[in-house]
C-alpha cells in the first residue's frame, strides 16, 4: 500500500487577480445591458412615440382652450379640470359607466368560468365548443353592434321579437328605444361579444392544474362538487383576480358597441364618459375640454387599479399568515 503525498494549498490570489475576477461581472452586466437597450430601442421609440408623447401632449392639451378648428390654445390653468367637475353631464356619463361595468363584470366572469369548465370536460367534438365560444370575440365591434342591432330591432324582422311572436307572444319591449331595457340590452351584447377571451384565459388555468389532485381527491371519495369547492376554484385564484382587473378595465373604457347601438340614447340614458368625451371633442370643438374630462377619467381608472391591488396584496399576506 503506497502513502499518497498531501496536496499542496493553493496560493492565495494575487491582489490583480481578484480585482479582474471582482471587475467581470461589471463588464458582462455592462455588456448585457448594452445589448439589452439594442434589442429593446425599437420597442422603447414605438413606446414613447405613441403613448409617452400623446399623454404629455394631452396633458398639455388640457390646459389650454384648444379647439379642434385650430383656434384659441391660451393657457387656463386647471379650469378646464374645475368645469368637469361641476358638469352634471360629466357625472351622469360617469355613472352610466360604472353601472355597466357593474352590470356587465360578474356576468362574463361566471360566464367564462363555466364555459370553461364545460369546455374543458366535454370530450364530444370539443374543438367545436371552444371554437364557437371563443369565435365572438375575434369580430369586429361595428359587425358586432350591427348584428345585435337588427336582432333585437323592435320591428317584424327584428329576430328577438319574431322569436317571440313565435311561440305566441306580443312583445311590446322597446329594446334599445326604452330607458329600462337598452343598457341591459348592452351588456348582452357585449356578454356574448366578449365573454370568449375570459373563457380563454379560465381554459388555460384549467389545463395548466396538475391532475394527480383530482386523482388523490377521488381516491379519498371527493366527490364532483368537492373537487370543484376545494381543488379548481382554489387553483383558479388567481386567474380570477387576471380576470376581474382586466374585465374592470375593459367595462370602464365601453364605447363603441354603444355608439353603434343606441348613440348614448334613450336621452342619453347609456352614453358612457368616453362618449361624452367625444362628443365635447368633435361635436362641441372644445379640444381642452375634452382632455380634461378624460384625465379626469384616467385618475379614476387608476385609482381603481391601485384599491385593487392594495387588496390583492393585502389577502396575500393574509395567506400567507
Amino acid at each position: 500500500m503506497t502513502a499518497t503525498a498531501p496536496t499542496a494549498p493553493a496560493p492565495p490570489p494575487t491582489p490583480a487577480a481578484s480585482a479582474a475576477r471582482e471587475a467581470r461581472p461589471a463588464t458582462v452586466r455592462r455588456r448585457w445591458t448594452e445589448h439589452g437597450l439594442v434589442f429593446t430601442a425599437p420597442f422603447l421609440l414605438l413606446y414613447a412615440a405613441f403613448l409617452v408623447w400623446p399623454l404629455l401632449l394631452g396633458l398639455g392639451m388640457s390646459l389650454g382652450n384648444d379647439n379642434i378648428a385650430g383656434t384659441g390654445g391660451d393657457f387656463v390653468g386647471l379650469e378646464n379640470y374645475a368645469e368637469a367637475l361641476r358638469d352634471p353631464a360629466v357625472w351622469s356619463s360617469l355613472w352610466h359607466t360604472v353601472w355597466f361595468t357593474l352590470l356587465s363584470t360578474a356576468p362574463l366572469v361566471v360566464t367564462g368560468l363555466v364555459m370553461a369548465l364545460l369546455a374543458h370536460h366535454l370530450r364530444v367534438v370539443q374543438w367545436l365548443w371552444r371554437l364557437s365560444w371563443f369565435a365572438p370575440f375575434l369580430l369586429p365591434s361595428g359587425v358586432v353592434g350591427l348584428l345585435w342591432l337588427w336582432m333585437i330591432y323592435p320591428s317584424d324582422f327584428g329576430l328577438a321579437d319574431l322569436l317571440l311572436k313565435s311561440v305566441g307572444l306580443t312583445p311590446e319591449i322597446g329594446w334599445l328605444t326604452d330607458t329600462r331595457y337598452a343598457m341591459l340590452s348592452i351588456v348582452l351584447t357585449t356578454l356574448w361579444w366578449t365573454v370568449g377571451f375570459n373563457f380563454l384565459l379560465y381554459l388555460a388555468a384549467l389545463q395548466a392544474i396538475p391532475h394527480h389532485l383530482y386523482e388523490a381527491a377521488e381516491l379519498d371519495g371527493a366527490g364532483a362538487w368537492h373537487r370543484l369547492r376545494h381543488i379548481t376554484l382554489p387553483m383558479l385564484g388567481r386567474t380570477t383576480g387576471v380576470v376581474v382587473v382586466l374585465q374592470l378595465l375593459a367595462s370602464l373604457k365601453v364605447f363603441d358597441q354603444i355608439y353603434i347601438m343606441t348613440g348614448g340614447g334613450p336621452d342619453e340614458s347609456t352614453r358612457p364618459i368616453l362618449q361624452y368625451v367625444y362628443d365635447a371633442g368633435f361635436t362641441g370643438y372644445r379640444i381642452g375640454y375634452a382632455s380634461a374630462v378624460s384625465y379626469v377619467f384616467f385618475a379614476l381608472i387608476v385609482i381603481v387599479s391601485l384599491i385593487h391591488l392594495r387588496m390583492t396584496r393585502r389577502s396575500r399576506e393574509e395567506a400567507a399568515k
